[in-house]
């Protein structure tokens, strides 16, 4: 009797142990299996693997120095600078007055407009202007026309060896001065000494200038060709002012040169 017990008692046990096993088996196979690699050189030292993201295809490789938020930041900054510099130039109230002289000695002594606007013309035929404005005509180029139109027909009243810079020239009453040479305007004003005053750049690195003018018929970084009118000569300076005169200076670099040795006057 006590046997029939005792091996009725380990059979329930071995049943209890198979079904623990049983059970262990299907928790084990529901369990996502884990990878474990042994720590690099790296991570035994403290640093941070690297994880290399890479994309799908050549046509979705992108310059490692090329960020698309700063070029798009730095073409809304050009557009805006741009449009600041428009209006400084349509706004003619005097608080900008600073602001536009610096921008034009910038623009005369760094950037050469007559240069570039006639090698855009001999390359795509039509003068370049950083304002808008009515094309003008093209003019012929500096090589193949080498003379220059004389300003305005007169008599020189101060030659060049008295200032060391330009002559002034007599001429008739309400006469026109016009250009001795296609160029950009890079300064139309009233300027110390001179009264109201033309400057013409030219594409061979000479600058014109026309003063004493009682008007300007010219705009800022205009493109004019040659003999294109500038501006009216101030009536002379005797009682009668039944004459007009006006001054005229070429210059070569930072040097004047006199203007006779250019252009034949009466």
């Amino acid at each position: 009797m006590d046997g029939m017990v005792r091996s009725r008692s380990d059979d329930i046990r071995r049943r209890i142990a198979k079904r623990r096993k049983e059970k262990e088996r299907m928790e084990n196979n529901s369990r996502p299996e884990r990878l474990f690699t042994l720590p690099s050189e790296d991570e035994k030292h403290g640093f941070s693997p690297i994880i290399s993201y890479e994309g799908g295809g050549p046509e979705e490789e992108i310059h490692p120095l090329f960020r698309k938020e700063v070029f798009l930041f730095k073409i809304l900054a050009s557009a805006c600078l741009f449009l600041v510099v428009a209006i400084l130039f349509r706004n003619h109230t005097a608080t900008f007055d600073s602001a536009r002289n610096v921008v034009k000695q910038t623009m005369e002594t760094e950037f050469q407009f007559a240069a570039v606007s006639n090698w855009y013309e001999d390359k795509f035929g039509k003068p370049l202007a950083l304002l808008p404005f009515t094309p003008n005509k093209q003019t012929a180029n500096v090589s193949s026309n080498p003379q220059y139109a004389v300003p305005a027909s007169g008599r020189i009243l101060e030659n060049f060896q008295k200032n060391g810079q330009g002559i002034m020239i007599e001429t008739s009453k309400g006469t026109k001065v016009e250009a001795m040479n296609g160029g950009v305007v890079q300064f139309a004003g009233v300027k110390a000494g001179l009264g109201k005053t033309v400057i013409i750049q030219h594409s061979d690195q000479t600058e014109s200038w026309y003063g004493n003018l009682e008007s300007i018929n010219v705009s800022l970084y205009k493109y004019i060709d040659k003999g294109k009118e500038v501006g009216t000569v101030s009536p002379s300076t005797d009682k009668a002012k039944a004459k007009g005169e006006f001054y005229f200076a070429i210059k070569k670099g930072n040097h004047f040169i006199d203007p006779i040795q250019v252009i034949q006057f009466e």
